[in-house]
């Protein structure tokens, strides 16, 4: 009995220790968490959760796990426990578990999903402003997937690493170094970051060579980089000082990140200091991520300090010269900073400020946005970069290159466009838009190219007075073709928000002319003109009969017809224009009848036609030398088969009034280029 009762009371002792032991798991995973070492903490939660009978608990464990995955960037298996958080119905419980599942479902480009989570956490929490933003960001991010910029995004594959590479800055002056913060392998702080499960960040460099290649990284020297995290950099423009984040370990002391800078001696950097940034006794606040000025005496970073909307928000700091010291932070407001996070600030050439934010609009986790300088303290009309500079998942720590902001780099965790593993850098490229001209020419008659047409393309710019900005002459080849696109590699015929007028001609043919415009046009172009000349003689060298579209009159009368039918003033307008174009050539205007009525009366008729005509054309100001109209009655039918006795063989009415019809036109014929206006006469 004594034996029995020993033995159940080590038993009980057993079960005490491993229950004991149990709880201390999650316990120190919780402790893990909430020092941010989430990769530390997963392996504690998930051996805690093993054990765990509870149900309650068990969902709350997987809810920290999920949390874990999603703060260390890992979204699909962030997904996986906070569905079995759903599972377990820890939503009821804790309804932000919906939030966060649709925060990364939409990291993952599932958006349709992420709606449902989102409408089913809005029912419980219908004031909850970030989840409306959520909601509309879902409707907005397939619209832009659906409507992209048009940027080319590529991975900077000599560059990446299978660790995290992010946050480029330049590294020199002429701005052909490039320096990131990367966990790879040879690192000075070779030890496993709890909180990323990688190497501790350092600072490293790239260079490019004169064909645009980048070199092998480089450890920046120990002044600056250290067994602890260093990130986020900027240099000074005249390149003599560096500003950078560091994040120092003490152990069991959670520490936030800070400041540093170091100024260059010679070829060597100094060793770093730290900008006093943080209130007093906030040693556990952080901030980092700096930005500054050409002048290096204003500074924009993120920090979580107290009196901020939530979150990290930016804020800046001025440097005193006479104090040596950078002032107290001042928050950059709410026209930039939201509840959520506002980091990785850049101040462009052109004052504009660019930052990433996850609590604006957007495709998914950190977006890059854009903020207008209002004054050289404030800025204002935030806008998305949106896609595909912005992906579902993070994107940050943007940079130009120099006097552009169409070439440049940023960093993303995206996994669409290659990449090596977690957060990569990537270049970005938005193509000029190009437009280019081909002009074909070909005989009207006959369907034949003409070569040796001269082609003259004058651009006009509608917004100035004046307007003409540029005028080419270029002849076809043996094809009838010439194509306007490049005149020399960094210059092209035609510009954008441009009118140009095309005119062509040769000898023997009229002028043709046509116009296209590039006004508004926000993508590249080719313009294909068929031209088709008009030959004013045959191929004998006798003078050609030329129609244009039909001219009709009152039935036996003279007058020209317009009605709600048929208006032919638009009709002689044709010949009104062809005449402008070609200010040189008089012409025969012919008017023809069918042979019905007597010829006598039909000549006479045709005449006054002709003459109608004439007189609309002298009415619109074309003198009337240049203008011989005569009537040729019934005498010229229009072709063979067409005459009089032919006609009237024909079986059915119908068929005999077509063949009048054919016979009834006005046409015209080109007498000679002789005419030369009084004005011309005069010089």
């Amino acid at each position: 009995m004594k034996i029995f009762k020993y033995v159940f009371i080590v038993g009980l002792f057993f079960q005490y220790g491993n229950l004991l032991a149990q709880k201390n798991f999650t316990i120190e995973a919780d402790a893990k968490f909430a020092n941010e070492a989430y990769y530390s903490a997963i392996d504690l939660y998930k051996k805690g959760e093993t054990k765990e009978k509870n149900p309650e608990e068990k969902a709350r464990i997987n809810y920290q796990i999920a949390e874990c995955y999603r703060l260390a960037v890992e979204p699909d298996q962030a997904q996986t426990y906070y569905n079995r958080c759903v599972l377990l119905k820890y939503q009821q419980k804790e309804p932000l578990v919906l939030l966060r599942l649709a925060e990364v479902l939409m990291e993952q480009g599932e958006y349709s999903e992420a709606e449902v989570n989102l409408k089913s956490y809005i029912e419980v929490s219908p004031q909850n402003e970030h989840a409306k933003d959520l909601l509309a960001s879902c409707s907005k991010a397939v619209e832009w997937t659906n409507s992209p910029t048009k940027h080319i995004v590529q991975d900077e594959v000599l560059i990446n690493s299978d660790h995290y590479d992010y946050s480029p800055t330049w590294g020199d002056k002429k701005h052909n170094v490039l320096i990131f913060a990367s966990a790879r392998e040879g690192s000075t702080g070779d030890g496993v970051d709890a909180r990323t499960g990688e190497s501790f960040m350092d600072l490293w460099t790239t260079t490019r060579d004169n064909n645009g290649k980048w070199g092998e990284p480089q450890l920046l020297p120990g002044a600056i980089n250290t067994p602890d995290n260093e990130g986020s950099a900027v240099l000074s423009k005249k390149g003599d000082k560096i500003f950078f984040t560091r994040c120092p370990r003490e152990k069991k002391v959670d520490l936030g990140c800070e400041i540093f800078y170091s100024d260059l001696k010679g070829t060597n950097w100094s060793k770093a200091e730290k900008i006093q940034l943080k209130p007093e006794g906030a040693d556990t606040l952080s901030c980092g991520h700096p930005a500054i000025n050409s002048s290096a005496n204003f500074m924009i970073f993120s920090a979580d300090f107290p009196g901020g909307f939530g979150g990290k928000d930016l804020w800046y700091s001025e440097y005193d010269k006479r104090e040596d010291s950078w002032l107290e932070p001042v928050n950059l407001g709410a026209k930039i900073n939201t509840s959520s996070n506002e980091m990785f600030p850049y101040l462009s050439d052109d004052g504009s400020l660019y930052f990433s934010s996850d609590g604006y609009i957007g495709l998914g986790g950190l977006d890059i946005f854009r903020a207008e300088k209002i004054t050289d303290k404030e800025w204002d009309n935030v806008e998305n970069l949106k896609f595909p500079l912005n992906s579902p998942e993070h994107d940050f720590g943007i940079l130009f290159e120099t006097g552009t902001n169409k070439r440049g780099f940023l960093s993303s965790s995206r996994h669409d466009l290659g990449g090596k593993g977690k957060d990569d850098l990537y270049n970005f490229n938005l193509p000029e838009i190009q437009f280019a001209l081909s002009v074909f020419v070909s005989n009207k008659e006959t369907g034949d190219p003409v070569p040796g047409v001269t082609i003259k393309l004058t651009g006009i710019d509608t917004s100035v007075a004046g307007g003409i900005v540029s005028e080419f002459v270029q002849t076809t080849d043996a094809e009838g073709k010439y194509i306007f696109e490049e005149i020399s590699k960094a210059k092209r015929y035609i510009l954008k928000d441009m009118v140009y007028q095309i005119e062509v001609e040769k000898d023997s043919f009229l002028v043709a002319s046509n116009q296209i415009s590039t006004v508004g046009l926000e993508n590249s172009k080719r313009f294909l003109e068929e031209v088709f000349l008009q030959p004013v003689v045959t191929e004998s060298g006798e003078a050609l009969v030329i129609d244009f579209p039909e001219v009709q009159y009152a039935f036996a009368k003279s007058e020209l017809l317009v009605d709600e039918r048929i208006n032919s003033k638009d009709s002689l307008d044709y010949l009104y224009t062809t005449l402008v174009e070609n200010p040189s050539i008089i012409i025969e205007l012919q008017a023809h009848t069918d042979c019905r009525g007597s010829d006598a009366s039909n000549k006479k008729l045709s005449q006054r036609r002709a003459q109608s005509c004439v007189d609309y054309l002298i009415s619109k100001g074309i003198p009337k030398e240049r203008m011989v109209p005569v009537g040729y009655g019934e005498d010229v039918p229009r072709a063979e088969g067409l005459e009089c006795n032919s006609i009237s063989k024909l079986s059915t009415k119908e068929e005999q009034e077509v063949a009048h019809q054919k016979n009834r036109r006005t046409q015209f014929r080109v007498l000679s280029f002789d005419y030369k206006s009084p004005d011309k006469k005069e010089e």
